[in-house]
């Protein structure tokens, strides 16, 4: 695989992250602000050199949870899904995978 440790900005992968206020439990419009930016420094350096990490509430419900993106446009998860093969990584996977660590980072902010 190439080296594409200095892939720039506008050529990587933005992944915008919708988190679910709810997933905090009863205190979560609470605390959604503030998890969004623990988890923020947390994916940070995942899949760095080609992912941009953008962790945010979702607040509006219309909005997917999970959105692809490149220099501002809107990918399809079919393109998604291209660009991350060239990383050897699947979409089905890299969800499935981020999710988990979603998962950890929830529990790990609840269990300050």
């Amino acid at each position: 695989m190439k080296n594409f440790s200095s892939l720039p900005q506008a050529k990587k992968l933005a992944v915008l992250v919708r988190v679910e206020p709810g997933c905090l439990g009863p205190k979560g419009t609470e605390e959604i602000d503030r998890f969004c930016d623990y988890a923020q420094e947390k994916f940070e350096h995942v899949d760095a050199s080609f992912i941009h990490w953008d962790i945010a509430p979702r607040r509006d419900k219309k909005l997917p949870e999970l959105q692809y993106q490149i220099n501002n446009r809107n990918l399809s998860n079919k393109k998604a899904e291209l660009y991350l093969a060239h990383f050897n990584k699947c979409v089905n996977e890299f969800e499935d995978h981020f999710h988990e660590e979603l998962d950890d980072a929830i529990e790990q902010y609840l269990g300050r």
